[in-house]
């Protein structure tokens, strides 16, 4: 093989392959080991490390090292690194002159990997920024995201439309960019930090998106018919934890929709209808945990503790990736809520109940000393007409003309059986894959998420209860 031969194949080889494909070859080519040395790191043969510490003393950009049996050759490439050969004697005769025109296009080749490494470094960390601001939105220091948010920009819109995309995970840069090309960059967009199917997208609200029509979930799913959009209503940053379980519930409608996408259906709040005769209760239920004072500084306190109940009231395990812990230090923290609060969160009815208490109070409780006997109970507030009509207006669906057959004893036996599927299908006489069907097209009745989290299925036990009490 002919030098010209070899540096073409050096050039192409840095091309294609990179920086190990040329060492490898090299190592094949010459019968030794061949590799780059970092003098200030020392890693690498110890005669090709020693060599390198020499050539950065010395100043020099080659040369040749000799030992009993092999000789170390060596070129100086940049940033303190060096190519570096180890060759048992007689070596290759060409050894030097092909080393020399392997230095060149390596050099090139490293600048361009450590490039591309500072890129994804760099991508990363304003993923992880992003993903904070998402964090700070949902935990109300909407001070605190403005600051980051303005820093990588775009500002935060205000008001806002949330949407939840959902694609396939290899198109997610790419839907990121048709989404900011669709909003003329004015869109914030972030990966969801528990679905890894999921970006979510706050837009600025405005007459694009009427009933019926929404330009933005039109244009995504048009240009990219593999994706799925679900749209909140138009809210204010301070409502974004809302606005991101009224896109969720959207997505789930518009999975079983021909143009794949869906608005959040509006209707009767629980929240609002319990406000003025639960907030009581709520902070009652909750005070145990406001007062709660870890033994150890590094054990969570009673508002951490309370960011993980919330977490795992919503996305159930997935928690974890929420909240970046481990699995047993979920289970350990939501043992201790079940333990201050007098719950078991096994069971449906006491998930209903913290979940409401949650949304109900503020992130601090102001009648943490109220005493227990002056606070009504969950039944109490249950009882109260805003909230029996909420239930009523809630459930009316299920059993209208357009509701299926058998929609509200469906429910019914869902619940009861703590939504789960496989006790409930057992309970209705059907197989698992049909209760989650049936459930299914229940979700597109209620529009709201039913089989996957953020799920309805506390505010409709709260609302079967409800039913039951006003009798």
């Amino acid at each position: 093989m002919s030098r010209s031969d070899d540096v073409l194949k050096l050039h192409r080889l840095a091309h294609s392959g990179g920086s190990a494909a040329l060492l490898d070859w090299l190592s094949a080519r010459l019968g030794g080991w061949a590799g780059v040395v970092d003098a200030e790191h020392g890693r690498g043969p110890e005669t090709a490390v020693r060599g390198a510490a020499e050539l950065a003393a010395r100043g020099v950009r080659s040369a040749v090292l000799h030992a009993p049996g092999s000789a170390t050759l060596l070129f100086a490439l940049d940033g303190g690194r060096v190519l570096a050969a180890v060759l048992e004697q007689p070596h290759h005769p060409d050894a030097a002159v092909l080393l020399a025109d392997a230095a060149a296009p390596l050099a090139l080749v490293l600048r361009a990997e450590e490039a591309v490494r500072r890129e994804e470094r760099a991508a990363l960390a304003e993923s992880r920024a992003r993903e904070a601001v998402l964090r700070l939105l949902m935990d109300g220091r909407l001070s605190s995201a403005h600051q980051i948010a303005e820093a990588l920009g775009p500002s935060l819109p205000e008001p806002m439309r949330l949407y939840v995309v959902e694609c396939r995970t290899g198109r997610l840069s790419e839907v990121a960019r048709l989404c900011a090309e669709l909003t003329h960059g004015r869109a914030w967009i972030v990966r969801c930090p528990v679905y890894v199917r999921h970006l979510i997208v706050l837009v600025p609200a405005g007459p694009a998106a009427s009933a019926g029509h929404d330009s933005l979930a039109d244009a995504l799913v048009a240009v990219a018919p593999d994706c799925t959009v679900g749209a909140s209503g138009e809210l204010r940053l301070r409502e974004a934890p809302a606005a991101y379980t009224q896109a969720f519930h959207a997505l789930a409608v518009a999975r079983e929709r021909d143009e794949r996408h869906a608005r959040f259906g509006p209707g009767p709040e629980l929240v609002l209808a319990a406000q003025e005769a639960g907030a009581g209760w709520a902070e009652t239920l909750l005070a145990p945990l406001y007062a709660y004072e870890p033994r150890r500084p590094q054990d969570p306190g009673g508002q951490e503790l309370r960011a993980t109940a919330h977490a795992w009231l919503n996305f159930a395990s997935h928690a974890t990736r929420l909240l970046r812990i481990h699995r047993n230090t979920l289970a350990a923290r939501l043992r201790l809520v079940e333990g201050l609060l007098g719950l078991d969160l096994a069971r449906l009815g006491d998930q209903a109940a913290l979940s409401l208490a949650l949304r109900l109070t503020p992130g601090t409780a102001r009648g943490a000393g109220v005493a227990a006997a002056a606070a009504p109970g969950l039944d109490a507030v249950l009882r109260d007409q805003r909230v029996t009509a909420w239930a009523r207006a809630r459930l009316s669906v299920l059993s209208g003309p357009d509701a299926p057959s058998g929609a509200r004893a469906t429910v019914r036996a869902w619940l009861a059986h703590d939504a789960q599927l496989a006790p409930a299908a057992a309970a209705l006489g059907v197989s698992v894959p049909g209760a989650r069907k049936r459930l299914s097209r229940i979700e597109v009745l209620l529009e709201r998420s039913l089989l996957q989290s953020p799920s309805a299925r506390h505010d409709l036990w709260l609302a079967h209860r409800a039913e039951e009490l006003a009798g």
